[in-house]
């Protein structure tokens, strides 16, 4: 019912791995599915589905998920994508001008 989009400097492969290593840890989702381009992460909280392609120097990250959008599963998906670098240098993560 969600959907974010989000680009960045990683690789597809590398935006999975994050996804594996970070969403069952946050959100509690197993990778239910999986290609070299996109994975499916489903648990109690929903299902959650990502697809990254390549484009130039950029990787464009497409997110969607079965919830509404106040729901905490799409909460998490975006704290994810804004974890994910946007150039090369950046860390990723909270802005300087977000609360801690």
């Amino acid at each position: 019912m969600a959907g974010y989009q989000r680009k960045t400097v990683l690789s597809p492969a590398d935006i999975l791995a994050k996804a594996q290593e970070l969403l069952p840890e946050w959100i509690g989702l197993t990778r239910t599915k999986s290609s070299s381009h996109s994975a499916t992460f489903t648990g109690e909280e929903g299902t959650v589905t990502l697809a990254a392609h390549r484009h130039g120097p950029y990787t464009e990250v497409l997110a969607s998920s079965d919830r509404l959008r106040t729901s905490r599963l799409d909460y998490e998906i975006q704290k994810f994508l804004a974890e994910l670098p946007y150039e090369h240098g950046d860390a990723g993560g909270r802005g300087s001008g977000d609360p801690s």
